[in-house]
This record gives structure tokens, C-alpha cells and sequence, in this order.
């Protein structure tokens, strides 16, 4: 059991500098009885209300240094205090709050809420076991309007599908990764560097692109490169979610429309998903 959708805004200020996190938060607890479910005895069960009094002291007594570090302390901040605890697992996610400039100059204390990508992470841990932190990023919305083709797929009597070899490539992605042993890692820095990725792998090279046979050799090019470029990742997933586009008939209007005017297709949509982790 436990508290979800616990959401608030930590402010943090440094002179005339303002700092904001906003997030939400889900807590949720195992105990090492369950006799609150089959008994209807109390004595051991920590209230909700509690669960999230406890998120929000935390917040005011250690700050959010990163996503991950936050979920961290509050494992650890149950583990530590309640001994009938037996599992604990907490979600986090922001809201992409990103500094507001003026021309060209970072303000002091205004913000702009920007939907780029919606990080979060979870941290788990079992009595006795080790911490397990899992980060991502999900509601990412990528677009390229070349480069990306369909071709020489399974064919029968249902297929009506025709082959393309030049086409949009739309989808809302989801990455989620699991790390190793949790040291001293510089959480901010590795999600960036992910990002970066991601968006690396699915674009290709800003001149020229690069050529993708399929919405699946997209997900893959995306894990590779990962895994390739970040060591303390173990095991990532991916997620995307296709967006299809096609070509409005304009003849009857007396027009050509060499691609140039399209509409998506809003249902059914197709969905590729992977996991691939180290040996």
C-alpha cells in the first residue's frame, strides 16, 4: 500500500537566485506481516497521510539534488526508521520547468514550463537487499520528415500496406534504464547524457541524417548508442509509440501535393518495444 500523486513544488534560493523542482511523487510499502489485510489489525500499518508528510520533511530538510538521489533518501528514510518495513519502492517525475531567458540572458527567478521529455525515476529496495534505481524519460515527442522507410516486409493475402522508402518518422518515445551499484554517480549529468543520446540515434548526423529502414532498427540504434557511451547503464527500454502521417488527396482540388500537406492517423497506432541489457 501506500501514497500516490503527491506533488509539490521545492523552491530553493541562493541570493536573489530562485531554483525550482516540481514534482510528483508515489510511495508504496510491503510490510513484514500482513496482517492488517487479513486480520484487520493495524498496529504495524503506516498511515498514507503519514507517507506523505514524510516525503514533503524530506524535501524541506534535504532539498532534491537530483531525481534519483531524492528517491534514494526516501527508501532509505523508511528502511531506516520503520523496522516492520519489508519493501519499498518509490516513483518520481518532474514537471520540465526550464529557466526563462531574455535575450539571451538566464532570469533570476521566472521559469517556462517546456514539454520536451518528462524525466523520472524509481528506487526499490528490499530488507536486506540491495538498492535498485531504475531513471527515464517518457512523453518525448520526435519527429523527422525523411530519411525513414518501410521496405521488403512479410507480404500475404491481408497485406494492403504498400512499401515506402521515403516517409515521416513520428512517435512518442519511452526510455527507461536500470544502474548498477549506486556510487557517487553524478545523476543529472548521466540523464543529460542519455538524452543526448536519444536524440542523437534517432536524428543521425545534423547535416545529413541518417537512413532508418524501421521504427524497430530506430530502437535499437538508440540502446547501442546508450549502452555504447554510458557504462554505469545496465539494462535499457524503449518504447515508441509510431505516429503515422499520410498524404492528403488534393487532385480533386487541382492542386499537386508532393508531400507537403499531410494528416496523422490518430488510431489504431503501432508501438515498438525493446529491452536489451549487458551480458
Amino acid at each position: 500500500y501506500g501514497k500516490n500523486t503527491i506533488k509539490f513544488l521545492r523552491l530553493h534560493r541562493e541570493g536573489k537566485k530562485h531554483f525550482v523542482k516540481e514534482v510528483e511523487v508515489c510511495a508504496h510499502l510491503r510490510l513484514t506481516s500482513p496482517q492488517e489485510y487479513l486480520e484487520g489489525n493495524n498496529s504495524l500499518v503506516i498511515p498514507t497521510d503519514t507517507i506523505k508528510n514524510i516525503v514533503l520533511v524530506l524535501a524541506k530538510k534535504n532539498g532534491i539534488p537530483s531525481l534519483e538521489q531524492f528517491a534514494i533518501d526516501i527508501c532509505n528514510h523508511f528502511m531506516t526508521t520503520f523496522c516492520q518495513v519489508a519493501y519499498v519502492k518509490t516513483y518520481v517525475q518532474e514537471v520540465p520547468w526550464q529557466r526563462l531567458h531574455e535575450d539571451g540572458v538566464p532570469h533570476i527567478h521566472s521559469f517556462i514550463c517546456v514539454p520536451d521529455g518528462i524525466r523520472f525515476c524509481e528506487a526499490e529496495q528490499c530488507r536486506n537487499g540491495p538498492l535498485i534505481v531504475f531513471a527515464g524519460i517518457k512523453d518525448l515527442k520526435l519527429m523527422k520528415t525523411t530519411q525513414s522507410g518501410f521496405e521488403g516486409f512479410y507480404k500475404n493475402e491481408h497485406t494492403t500496406l504498400p512499401e515506402r522508402h521515403d516517409r515521416i518518422l513520428c512517435g512518442e518515445l519511452f526510455c527507461k534504464w536500470s544502474y548498477g551499484e549506486c556510487k557517487n554517480f553524478d545523476f543529472d549529468c548521466i540523464w543529460k547524457k542519455i538524452r543526448e543520446c536519444i536524440l542523437e540515434a534517432f536524428a543521425g548526423p545534423p547535416d545529413c541524417g541518417e537512413y532508418s529502414p524501421s521504427y524497430q532498427k530506430t530502437v535499437n540504434c538508440i540502446q547501442m548508442l546508450v549502452l555504447s557511451r554510458v557504462s554505469q547503464v545496465q539494462v535499457i527500454e524503449v518504447v515508441l509509440n509510431n505516429t503515422f502521417y499520410n498524404v492528403v488527396d488534393m487532385k480533386n482540388l487541382g492542386l499537386t501535393n508532393d508531400k507537403e500537406v499531410l494528416v496523422p492517423v490518430e488510431a489504431p497506432y503501432g508501438s515498438c518495444a525493446c529491452t536489451l541489457g549487458r551480458k
